[in-house]
């Protein structure tokens, strides 16, 4: 006999959620310049089979429903035929691109117990899916890996293709990863996935674009120049259209000290972030080169939150002097530029050598 109180409601409907399984992987997002830890926690209940993402996701992210199935099925796994809901943990942070594919992946898998939630404990994953399975380039590996170090994880899983990237952070084990079927079969133990050896920046050369070797004449002007850049001071180019005005400035970061492994970590995290890290130069050894056009806007002009400019050149100066030295002057001052952006307020860090040139 049914106990008091019983009724087929609570027994049709209320029961079956009785027994649910809850499985937690860790990503990382990106605010500014910095990486910010982010709980990915999957519950899967009985009911219409479905996904629902929470936790303020874009769009690109929402659209990770259908490729984390079609990756799954394609990469001979079982998805789960059950109510799968995935929080994206702080719900205050908002979550943008591709690279929560492969963590929700592994979570659905993990809640559905077909991998074990013990070879989740102390690593960190990243990655885009294909529906095929395969896992492709993310941006802002570099601040994820530095911020995995920093909160104490002990692996990254990371795409194939971003492994370098992310091993120029010490002591943390970075696991290449090229699709969900190779990371399903090292998660159960199945086939181990050789982690990816640590990137001395030492051992990167530093490529030079443009040289003072092939300027002809001009010496009064390379020996400003020398001078300019021995003492980060700044350079006033005046003369006609065509004398080599802007050739010269190109060539100021040939002379430059060269970078140290933190200045380059700097210039290649904002790479990173921004989509521009060359897929073969996992480290940025370069200073960096910008000549802006004399049109440029104050927003333009300063940059984003992933902005910071080595040798700043401005062509046409004189007639927006009055514009852009306010506009500069804090980053000169302070080295460093605070911006308000939606309700983020990120510091960039800049370090300029300011190369004007103008028509007399």
């Amino acid at each position: 006999m049914p106990a008091t109180g019983w009724n087929l409601f609570d027994f049709l409907y209320n029961r079956p959620y009785t027994k649910f399984m809850l499985a937690r992987v860790y990503s990382c997002a990106v605010i500014g310049l910095d990486g910010v830890i982010v709980d990915v926690e999957v519950d899967t209940a009985q009911g219409l089979p479905g996904m629902v993402i929470v936790g303020l996701p874009d769009t690109a992210v929402q659209e990770s429903r259908e490729r984390v199935q079609s990756a799954v099925k394609n990469a001979s796994l079982v998805y789960p035929r059950k109510r799968v809901t995935v929080n994206l943990a702080p719900a205050s942070v908002r979550k943008e691109g591709p690279a929560y594919d492969l963590p929700i992946a592994v979570g659905v898998l993990a809640a559905a117990e077909q991998i074990p939630l013990e070879s989740l404990e102390g690593a960190m994953i990243i990655g885009e899916l294909s529906l095929d399975g395969s896992v492709r380039h993310v941006r802002g590996v570099l601040p994820m890996a530095a911020v995995a170090r920093a909160q104490g994880f002990k692996r990254l899983y990371v795409p194939e293709c971003d492994a370098p990237e992310a091993a120029l952070v010490p002591g943390l084990e970075v696991i290449p990863v090229n699709n969900l079927a190779a990371l399903f079969n090292h998660l159960i133990g199945k086939t181990q996935i050789p982690a990816c050896p640590p990137v001395q920046g030492e051992d990167i050369d530093v490529t030079v674009l443009t040289d003072f070797r092939e300027i002809k004449g001009q010496e009064h002007v390379k020996r400003a120049i020398e001078v300019a850049a021995a003492g980060a001071h700044n350079v006033l180019l005046v003369g006609p259209p065509g004398t080599g005005k802007t050739l010269l400035a190109r060539a100021m970061p040939a002379i430059l000290p060269r970078m140290n492994i933190d200045e380059s970590l700097d210039v290649t995290r904002i790479y990173s972030v921004a989509d521009q890290l060359p897929s073969d130069v996992p480290l940025i050894r370069n200073r960096p080169f910008r000549a802006p056009h004399h049109t440029i806007s104050h927003a333009g002009l300063v940059g984003a939150p992933t902005s910071r400019i080595q040798t700043l050149c401005r062509n046409r100066a004189a007639p927006l002097a009055g514009i852009s030295s306010p506009t500069l002057r804090e980053g000169l001052l302070t080295r460093w530029i605070f911006k308000r952006m939606r309700k983020l307020q990120p510091w960039s860090p800049t370090e300029q050598n300011k190369s004007l040139s103008s028509k007399p």
